[in-house]
């Protein structure tokens, strides 16, 4: 049995995919979970709440957790803790094994390629948080626990209205719309192609030997600049100018007082002040996958927004 918590989210979704691709079992779990396939199994839960997470993973062979909280540094330093705890008593208690799908806030600010040595150094509230929970799972690996922590930088492709790359210049592109673009249009930015990353992460809990170790998402090795992105999106669709808005640091603080997801993301912006490198040659090796190319990845996000 397969259990991915924070079921229907767009990398649970990906997941649940993968698994029934392979005939694999799968248990959805969440608030208000929705079934994929016909055979999927159902089970609402508050993560926050021991003894419901306790009930979804009882019986489970491997356990995904993919649930995301609000976009609020508070809630996420309040309730991320407790529901990592609670998942962690969960396995241990029914002997299922624990892949957690993390970001790669508690890195901080890397110069140069981010990989899976790189030193936790978090410089954000939202990095500390993560560096935490990571830290729990750490110390839970010493101790006999099988996980597997999957790291991935922003996502982009269609399904993902988080993703700052969709909403901002593929869905205003794909409507004739002036494309925005944070802080600076001219560093270069991995981006994990969303297909790419469910499927990835699949393929992690059906394996034998990923257990205990930290695993970079497969992303292309050649990131674009925001300004080339623009570049290759218009040249796809045909519009007149590939112009856009800049947002510099300041106004983004600025129009975070009326919209708090703006207000929530300041902290995060020194991943487009400077160059944000990832590298998952390890994965790409491991299990012969090639990511999604950008070009490929772009071509479709920006169909999908058509469609």
């Amino acid at each position: 049995m397969h259990t991915i918590l924070g079921a229907n989210g767009v990398i649970a979704n990906g997941i649940a995919k993968e698994l029934h691709s392979q005939n694999q079992k799968i248990r959805l779990v969440s608030r208000n979970p929705k079934r994929m396939h016909d055979s999927d199994e159902l089970i609402s839960a508050d993560f926050l709440n021991h003894e419901q997470t306790m009930n979804a993973v009882k019986g489970s062979e491997v356990v995904y957790l993919t649930t995301g909280l609000p976009y609020k540094t508070k809630i996420w330093q309040e309730q991320w803790p407790v529901i990592m705890r609670n998942v962690i008593n969960a396995c241990k208690e029914h002997g299922a094994k624990l892949l957690f799908f993390d970001n790669v806030y508690s890195y901080g600010l890397v110069k140069g390629w981010m990989t899976e040595e790189t030193p936790l150094n978090p410089v954000s509230k939202k990095g500390e948080v993560r560096a935490k929970l990571c830290g729990m799972l750490m110390d839970e690996m010493k101790n006999g626990l099988q996980v597997i922590i999957a790291r991935s930088p922003d996502f982009y492709g269609s399904g993902s209205p988080l993703s700052f790359m969709n909403e901002l210049v593929f869905k205003k592109i794909a409507h004739n719309e002036k494309p925005m673009v944070l802080v600076n249009a001219d560093r270069l930015h991995s981006l994990t192609y969303l297909p790419d990353a469910g499927k990835a992460a699949a393929m992690l809990g059906m394996s034998e030997s990923a257990w205990g170790q930290i695993w970079h998402i497969p992303t292309a090795a050649n990131p674009l600049t925001t300004r080339q992105i623009i570049e290759k999106a218009v040249e796809m669709t045909g519009a007149s100018s590939a112009k856009f808005q800049l947002l510099p640091k300041w106004l983004v603080k600025t129009m975070g007082i009326f919209m708090p997801v703006l207000a929530e993301s300041v902290e995060m912006l020194y991943q487009n002040e400077y160059d944000y490198l990832f590298d998952s040659s390890k994965f790409n090796n491991a299990f012969h996958f090639e990511p999604t190319s950008y070009e490929q990845g772009i071509k479709e996000s920006l169909e999908s927004y058509k469609s």
